[in-house]
C-alpha cells in the first residue's frame, strides 16, 4: 500500500469525509483531495495533525518500511 493509499484508508476506516478532514486541518476539500491524489506535498503540520488524530506514527503514513535506526543525538 503506498503512502497515498493508507492516508486514505486511515480516513475511510474511520468514516470520514475529506470535508471532515479538511476542516480538522483548516483547509479546503480540494486541496486535502490533492494530498490524497499525490497532487500537492503534505505539510509537515499537517502530517502531524493527521498522525495524532489517527494515533500513528509518521513512518506509518509516508510509507518507510519497520524497524528503521534512527541516529541517536
Amino acid at each position: 500500500m503506498t503512502h497515498l493509499e493508507k492516508l486514505k484508508a486511515l480516513r475511510v476506516d474511520k468514516d470520514l469525509t475529506q470535508v471532515q478532514v479538511a476542516e480538522l486541518l483548516k483547509i479546503s476539500q480540494i486541496t486535502y483531495s490533492q494530498y490524497e491524489r499525490g497532487k500537492r506535498a503534505l505539510p509537515i503540520e499537517h502530517l502531524k495533525t493527521l498522525c495524532s488524530f489517527y494515533g500513528v506514527q509518521s513512518d506509518y503514513i509516508l510509507g518507510l518500511p519497520k524497524g528503521l535506526d534512527y541516529p541517536e543525538r
